[in-house]
């Protein structure tokens, strides 16, 4: 089996990335590398949309005090 035809600044960032040495990364399987760069990406994205609802959520909460707030302050007028 022949290593994998990258560069080295690629088989450097998928070794930091994937949490394994450069020397098991470029004798891996391509299709074992293929797979680990798919759970990668998937857990990314799943990261990226938790953050994104809880985001969403905070931003959510700003705007029922807000508007929690301007009742408060008709209601005293």
């Amino acid at each position: 089996m022949r290593p994998l035809q990258i560069s080295a600044d690629t088989a450097l960032k998928l070794s930091k990335a994937l949490g394994i040495p450069l020397e098991h990364l470029m004798h891996t399987p391509q299709h074992i590398l293929l797979q680990k760069l798919s759970q990668l990406a998937q857990e990314e994205t799943a990261a990226q949309a938790e953050a994104q609802s809880q985001e969403t959520q905070a931003t959510e909460r700003k705007d029922e005090q807000a508007a929690i707030s301007e009742s408060s302050e008709d209601s005293k007028s």
